[in-house]
């Protein structure tokens, strides 16, 4: 006896298309339109684009790519938060250069408003510096992100990072003592939450 054949689910049919809107600090643009399962699963999912796809302004803005996070759905819309923040690997192999020294450091910076990121700072030099001036310019630019970044909420810091606010900053107080062709935020993560901070004040 032949079995019958059940009817095959289009599964394209049975999701729906929802729009992605960037965080407040990119005024909620919208960055996608994405077909979801149903709203529970998508949440926690992370979306890649690049500055200009928020932007839409010098094409150079493709050389930074930012990730965020889906943290709410509402009918057809979603919300994000910002997640990362990076060079494209492309962008990161232009700068390099024979002759010139590459100095990158790591630290953490907590927003005023609870929100704590990893920083890596990279910055390239005209020609080669020794060891002191090395360190000089690590001082320099780790002062700069301690002293800046808890005076911001996260909607200011994510605008600093990705309009280069952080990164004139260095290097206007780094070029009094040390010749520098480029300097700025490779790679900006965030670590921890506000209310994860909260959570563990509470604790």
């Amino acid at each position: 006896m032949a079995r019958r054949k059940g009817r095959v689910k289009d599964k394209w049919r049975e999701k729906k298309w929802i729009t992605v809107n960037a965080p407040d600090s990119f005024n909620n643009v919208p960055i996608a339109y994405i077909p979801i399962t149903d709203d529970e699963n998508a949440l926690g999912r992370v979306l890649e684009v690049t500055l200009y796809d928020i932007l839409k302004g010098d094409p150079s803005q493709h050389q930074y790519k930012m990730y965020f996070q889906l943290d709410k759905v509402k009918e057809d819309k979603a919300g994000t938060i910002f997640k990362r923040f990076e060079y494209s690997k492309e962008f990161l192999r232009s700068l390099i250069r024979r002759g010139s020294s590459k100095i990158s450091f790591i630290m953490d910076a907590k927003t005023k408003d609870g929100y704590i990121f990893r920083i890596k700072v990279i910055a390239l030099t005209q020609r080669q510096l020794n060891t002191s001036r090395k360190h000089a310019l690590r001082l320099i630019a780790r002062d700069i992100i301690n002293k800046t970044v808890p005076e911001m909420t996260i909607d200011q810091f994510v605008q600093a990072t990705c309009y280069g606010k952080i990164n004139s900053d260095i290097m206007a107080a780094a070029k009094k003592v040390i010749r520098i062709r480029h300097v700025g935020l490779e790679k900006v993560k965030l670590i921890r939450t506000a209310d994860k901070e909260i959570a563990l004040l509470e604790a």
